[in-house]
């Protein structure tokens, strides 16, 4: 069933109005007539099973059928920090770390990026990417959308981690310790502690990874310095796969 989030002032208690390009959506691209149903969410604390009842254009009202449980957020807050990688490779990262579960996203610009960073193209950029979070928070039938930081230059980011419960710093050089070897005892500790929820940073690198200077000053911050195996990974594919593993090891998706 579709799913759509609108603003909390477009929730009401019996009706819920959608505009814009979700109403478009509805009226256009999905062809719903009145007394269709679809799931509606504030992205807050409120999300409902609702039954169109007058389709226009660019205004759409629903009738509220039934209140649902948000029930398929992480424990954890996942964020992920992406050094600025090429091409559209960013719109790749958002879309499927959002399906998988990522809380947030923090792109930043590291010694090896090869992106230039335009701040006049900044609020464009960012525009896309919340619509394409949202549109995958759409897909999966999240309870929330993942919000997306500003980019962040090397030393924003490295003042930002001590807000984090834990910091995983993926690095491709790594040879000792691999991201079990610190995911499993935090999780447990956790647990032990009577806390099942945790706010994670994971950083990954753009195509060139880290320069040994920024490993160095990561470490001195607080990071935790991890493997991903024995593969040298692509940048958009170490985030989706240390979140992957993550949210397996907190029991998300089974796990211990």
């Amino acid at each position: 069933m579709q799913k759509y989030f609108v603003s909390p002032e477009q929730f009401g208690e019996q009706y819920i109005e959608i505009t814009g390009q979700d109403a478009h959506h509805i009226t256009k691209v999905m062809r719903q007539k009145p007394g269709d149903a679809c799931i509606v969410s504030d992205g807050v604390s409120r999300e409902a099973l609702v039954q169109l009842e007058s389709i226009e254009d660019k205004v759409v009202s629903a009738v509220i059928v039934e209140h649902r449980e948000l029930d398929r957020e992480p424990s954890y807050a996942i964020t992920i920090a992406q050094s600025l990688p090429k091409g559209d490779k960013m719109e790749l990262i958002i879309q499927k770390c959002t399906e998988i579960g990522a809380a947030s996203f923090i792109p930043f610009v590291s010694e090896r990026t090869v992106v230039q960073y335009d701040a006049k193209k900044e609020a464009k950029r960012l525009e896309r990417w919340s619509k394409i979070a949202k549109e995958a928070a759409e897909q999966s039938h999240r309870n929330r959308v993942p919000s997306i930081e500003a980019s962040m230059s090397w030393n924003e980011l490295l003042q930002s981690i001590a807000s984090y419960d834990l910091v995983l710093f993926c690095y491709e050089n790594e040879q000792g310790t691999q991201l079990r070897d610190v995911v499993r005892p935090f999780v447990e500790r956790r647990r032990a502690e009577n806390q099942d929820a945790a706010r994670v940073l994971i950083i990954v690198g753009p195509e060139g990874g880290f320069a040994s200077r920024e490993v160095e000053q990561m470490i001195s911050q607080g990071a935790q310095c991890v493997g991903l195996g024995r593969r040298i990974l692509r940048a958009e594919t170490a985030g989706m796969l240390a979140l992957g593993c993550l949210l397996y090891e907190t029991g998300e998706m089974g796990g211990i």
